[in-house]
């Protein structure tokens, strides 16, 4: 059923309630199954109507469906049979048995039969479990709390509990509007018609007085000066055009003014969704609250397109399990968390006119010009890391209006640029014509993926979209056509319609999402550019200010000129952690705004250089005025096009705009006076005791069980460990004037959270030792649940209540780790004591496939859903490499152990943020491969003061460091992107001179580094000990890189064991 279709129905509904037909509202309620009727529900069930109940309930869920409404069923079956338990009425109760309950015995039969012995009691409640079993109406009273819960996790009621917000006789109001409708397109409109039917359309009888026979009249019938009144679209009856017979129009606002909710000629949010990231100023201003747009003229921004192409369904999640999600916690917002700090000051060298920030790569932006240019900035560094002016692919494929058009004027800018979901890919939208995407590979690695003539006259948008899980390319332009691309450039799809340009799409999960805000100037006719933060703050540029609301107030927050030099409607967009305001200047260039997160996030990069890099044709060094707040941050900005990220010492030949033309290239080694100056001043950090950095241990921990996983949860608020002993343990940090963040932070000690029923998550551990045991645990995105297993079955933790919500999988052979899938959180990855891994369906308990490639159990799992593939790793030191589609094995290689080391330990595997790089882990090395081809890029060895074996290691969580830690307590910290040592950790910072020297030794077992924070990570420890690390606040990072000037390092930076192993790169490469 259609969207509007299921909006009818309520609006059938609401008016059966205003008539009161009680029993017609809630058969259509069942009927239908848009709505349940939780009220009605609870009535029928305190009233022990238990057919009435079931039979509402039969319209949104059956028995089996899923484990919540096996549950539901199960609830209120239980109590009709010890109600009649109670009555002692032994044949009812006998009856419910075999014909109610029967069905609940091939789930759990030990259950059934127990419920079947409560026959032989004479008072049921000599049953221990039922021993605090009152009377019947507080029995039904305690069912309906559980109910409730089980009704409000399950995702079949999902969007199905609230009854949509409708203004009172909605349906008679749309109606009235129509009749007046009507009534304008009549030939001879009487002042006041009498309607006496709805059952055909309007129209008034002929002035003669002759009585006309009523005869529908279809739409396409009407006149051309009532063209604006269009057939019900996917999005709403009007486009938002005045009509060409104003008078008429404003005759029908007039006559509709007593019953209808539409108040100016422009129709508002309750018929149409106003395109989205512009709006009409007029006082208020209409705003619907998804994507990011940038254009810049009045045209008709009417959306009429097919509503499939916008809307695409979100795949259930976990909809088998039964969890109760905990209630949303009421986080308090402060003026704080708006980025309205002014980091810095950057200049393009052309007016801006788009932005985007990378969907993980927080600080790396996106530039388009007016000159065509296109430009990747690391606002951390303040460098720009590749640039490309605009020149055509292949002009022979392009059209000849094309051809024509650029002979006139070969000048050509920018509308609009934006990453794909994933940040693999680049569209580029031109206001001729064309659009450019871009294969994209971290560090700075533009190349081009395909050209398309898309559109006659401008491109005025483009976005990406994923209908049929096949990644589409969408754009719009002046043709006043919407059209849909495979990334072959094949056209899949266009839409007509439009009687004006387009200048807006996107690709959205929900319609209508609308409010309307205040604050813009009156009657203004411009177009403004907004964007919004994590669905919580919206951001607009108007009247040379960056003015802020709340998503969930209309009033404006606040509004700032950010140290001036704004134009009068600058473009602005918010990073995806809205820590980062990016927002265009006068003086063709942009500006960086942060708040707290946002300018400790710029500190951490340190003042890593790109001189290396620079070739010989290099522009003049770009001009930087930098805030004080961000003084780390090296200012040096200088115009790099490709950087070679393996071959520092080979600078690209190809210049800004692609010219393959080979020139000649100085590659003789130099270094720069500013680098031999940093190389003099460089110094690996080592932190040797408390003071030098921030230390925090989790309270509460068992001394008797060493810590063997340990995660941040993904909010960053919390920490969940995981002991040998198969107890896991969680502590939260609060918001509190200490902690205003209420994030994980080394300055506050959290409190070790239990829900109040005291409850340990326990895992099932029979028969197995502890010692022998290989703990594994996977957490869920949403931080509701916890899977995990230490030697036993896989258990399911409810994370609020800790209780066990289901077990599978029992041994042998054992589980050793758990990995979710990407897509589906209801497979999941799961390696075996074996050698196997199993890819489990937990919707259906059952094991899809068993991949087999490895000698030893599995000691690491690691999706790439860019590339489509799952890594695995072993004790067995090999790493394979799955297909994700047919899971066949496409690859395996063994990694390069030292000679005479035999392949015992565990190897981890960890793709980096954006998918392109994979962190090998084995107690003899650190390696960085080649996520693409699995070709090793870098080793590096224990050695010098880091030289005990290696216990873990992991990424940051922006890729960036790398943290390692041994078994002798000592804890690295490396850049990834060479693996160079640039901090040590000393066991004497966190531990007793005592720990620090027991027999056995105590060091980190495993290490988790926070989801948002770079620069923070925990360790959990042999002894059973957990500690939170971050570097000072005056530091803001850990160390400094090692300086590096084309491959060349300095003698200090040689001695001092930061250098990868050369020798084996070079021969694996």
């Amino acid at each position: 059923m259609s969207s509007l279709s299921r909006e009818l129905v309520f609006l059938i509904l609401q008016f059966l309630d205003e008539e009161k037909f009680k029993e017609s509202v809630h058969k259509l309620e069942q009927e239908s199954g848009f709505f349940f009727n939780m009220k009605y529900f609870e009535e029928k069930a305190q009233a022990g109507e238990w057919d009435e109940v079931e039979k509402y309930l039969s319209g949104f869920t059956k028995v089996d469906d899923n484990r919540y409404s096996m549950k539901i069923f199960f609830e209120i079956r239980k109590q009709k049979y010890l109600e009649a338990l109670d009555r002692h009425d032994r044949a009812t109760a006998v009856e419910i048995l075999i014909k109610d309950l029967k069905v609940f015995s091939t789930f759990n039969e030990e259950l059934y039969k127990e419920i079947t012995q409560l026959l032989t009691l004479e008072n049921f409640r000599e049953n221990e479990q039922l021993s605090k079993y009152g009377d019947t109406k507080s029995a039904r009273s305690i069912m309906l709390i559980e109910l409730k819960k089980l009704i409000e996790a399950n995702p079949l009621f999902r969007e199905k509990l609230v009854f949509p917000t409708l203004k009172a006789s909605r349906l008679r109001t749309l109606i009235n509007q129509s009749l007046n409708w009507q009534h304008q397109l009549c030939k001879n409109p009487r002042p006041n018609p009498d309607i006496k039917t709805l059952f055909t359309d309007h129209t008034c009888a002929p002035p003669n007085g002759a009585r006309a026979s009523p005869v529908p009249v279809p739409l396409a019938a009407a006149p051309k000066a009532a063209g604006t009144y269009t057939p019900l679209g996917a999005h709403g009856p009007f486009p938002p055009q005045a009509a060409s017979n104003a008078s008429a129009l404003a005759g029908w606002m007039a006559n509709a003014a007593a019953s209808s909710s539409v108040q100016s000629a422009v129709v508002t949010a309750s018929s149409i969704p106003v395109p989205l990231n512009q709006a009409y100023v007029d006082g208020d201003i209409d705003l619907a609250l998804r994507g990011h747009n940038d254009f810049d003229e009045n045209y008709d921004l009417t959306l009429m397109v097919p509503s499939w192409i916008f809307i695409f369904s979100m795949s259930s999640i976990w909809d088998s399990e039964v969890t109760y999600p905990a209630a949303l916690p009421q986080v308090t917002w402060s003026l704080d968390d708006l980025p309205r700090v002014v980091a810095c000051s950057l200049t393009q060298g052309s007016n801006v006119t788009s932005m985007d920030f990378h969907p993980s790569h927080h600080t790396l932006l996106l530039v388009g010009s007016a000159n065509g240019e296109i430009t990747l900035w690391e606002i951390g560094l303040r460098e720009k890391l590749v640039s490309k002016q605009f020149r055509v692919w292949e002009m022979a494929a392009c059209s000849p209006q094309f051809q024509s058009a650029i002979v006139k004027d070969s000048s050509i800018s920018i509308t609009r640029v934006i990453w794909s979901p994933d940040g693999n890919l680049i569209g580029i939208a031109f206001t001729k014509h064309l659009i450019h995407l871009h294969g994209y590979q971290a560090p700075n690695d533009l190349r081009q993926v395909i050209e398309i003539d898309a559109h006659v006259g401008g491109v005025n948008d483009i976005a990406f979209s994923h209908p049929s899980k096949q990644l589409c390319v969408v754009t719009c332009g002046d043709d006043k056509l919407i059209k849909v691309w495979d990334l072959n450039g094949q056209r899949l799809f266009v839409f007509e319609g439009h009687e004006a340009p387009i200048y807006s799409i996107c690709p959205h999960h929900k319609e209508n999402i609308q409010r309307q805000y205040t604050g813009f100037r009156k009657k203004s006719t411009v177009v403004v550019q907004f964007d919004t933060a994590q669905n919580h703050f919206l951001a607009a540029g108007e009247d040379n200010l960056i003015k802020f609301w709340d998503v969930d107030n209309i009033n404006m927050l606040t509004s700032t000129e950010a140290d001036g030099g704004l134009p009068s409607r600058p473009r602005l967009r918010f990073n995806k952690e809205g820590n980062l305001l990016a927002v265009t200047t006068v003086d063709n260039g942009f500006k960086i705004l942060a708040n707290a997160d946002g300018l400790r996030i710029l500190r951490s990069f340190g003042s890593r250089s790109l001189e290396p890099f620079r070739a010989q044709h290099e522009a003049s060094p770009i001009k930087v005025s930098c805030s004080p707040v961000v003084a780390n941050i090296s200012p040096n900005i200088s115009t790099v096009d490709r950087l070679d990220r393996n071959s520092p010492a080979k600078p690209s030949i190809i210049l800004s705009g692609g010219d393959p033309t080979p020139r000649i290239v100085d590659n003789k080694p130099k270094i720069s006076e500013e680098l031999q100056d940093k190389m003099k001043s460089w110094e690996l950090a080592e932190i040797l005791n408390a003071k030098q950095c921030r230390v925090a241990s989790m309270p509460d921990t068992d001394s008797a069980s060493k810590v063997a996983r340990l995660l941040y949860t993904n909010s960053g608020v919390g920490l969940l460990a995981l002991g040998s002993n198969a107890i896991q343990r969680l502590w939260k940090w609060s918001r509190n004037e200490q902690n205003p963040s209420g994030k994980a932070t080394a300055s506050v000690v959290p409190q070790h959270w239990q829900p109040n029923s005291g409850l340990l998550m326990t895992n099932d551990a029979s028969d197995t030792n502890s010692e022998e045991a290989v703990p594994c645990i996977a957490l869920s995105k949403n931080d509701s649940y916890v899977m995990s297993a230490c030697g036993g079955k896989i258990s399911l933790f409810n994370m609020m209540t800790f209780k066990v919500m289901t077990t599978f999988m029992s041994p042998p052979p054992a589980s050793t780790f758990l990995a979710f899938h990407p897509q589906d959180n209801n497979i999941i990855a799961i390696g075996m004591e074996d050698s196997t891994i199993h890819i489990y369906n937990v919707r259906v308990d059952e094991v899809k496939t068993k991949l087999k490639g490895h000698q030893k159990r599995i000691s690491g799992l690691a999706f790439s859903n860019n590339l489509g593939i799952l890594v695995s790793s072993g004790a067995d030191a090999q790493l394979c490499i799955w297909n994700t589609e047919t899971w066949e094995k496409k690859k395996s290689l063994a990694i390069q152990l030292p000679a005479g080391k035999t392949p015992v330990s565990d190897t981890r595997v960890q793709f980096n943020s954006d998918q392109s790089r994979l962190l090998v882990v084995h107690e003899t090395q650190l390696a960085i491969y080649d996520a693409s081809n699995t070709e090793r890029i870098h080793q590096w060895v224990p050695q010098d003061a880091l030289s005990a074996p290696i216990s873990y290691a992991s990424y940051s969580c922006n890729s960036q460091l790398v943290y390692a830690s041994f078994c002798d307590g000592n804890i690295g910290v490396f850049d990834a992107d060479n693996l160079r040592l640039r901090c040590r950790i000393a066991p004497s910072t966190y531990m007793t001179p005592a720990a620090a020297s027991s027999n056995p030794p105590v060091y980190p077992l495993v290490i988790a580094v926070h989801p948002q924070e770079p620069n923070q990570f925990a360790v959990g420890l042999t002894d059973g000990a957990v500690k939170v690390f971050e570097p000072l606040e005056s530091e803001g990072k850990w160390g400094a890189p090692v300086p590096v000037d084309n491959g060349v390092h300095g003698s200090r930076a040689q001695a001092s064991s930061t250098t990868s192993n050369s020798a084996v790169d070079q021969h694996q490469r």
